[in-house]
């Protein structure tokens, strides 16, 4: 097992443990960004985020861990 592996391991472990907060803090930071930017972002900074969250929760190939 490589160091890439392992690194996946460990951050699918982390998000399995962590889902919900991940999740939320994807999402402040989100709305963070968008009101320092005067909305600019809409619907790009949410669908950004989408993907983030899917990434993260697929690392374990099921996407269960964050909402």
């Amino acid at each position: 097992m490589g160091f890439l592996d392992k690194l996946k391991g460990k951050a699918g472990d982390a998000v399995d443990k962590h889902g919900d907060k991940i999740g939320d803090g994807l999402d402040k930071a989100n709305d963070f960004v968008d009101d320092k930017s005067g909305g600019k972002l809409g619907d790009k900074g949410d669908a950004a985020v989408d993907k983030a969250k899917d990434a993260l929760d697929n690392l374990d190939g099921e996407n269960d861990d964050i909402k």
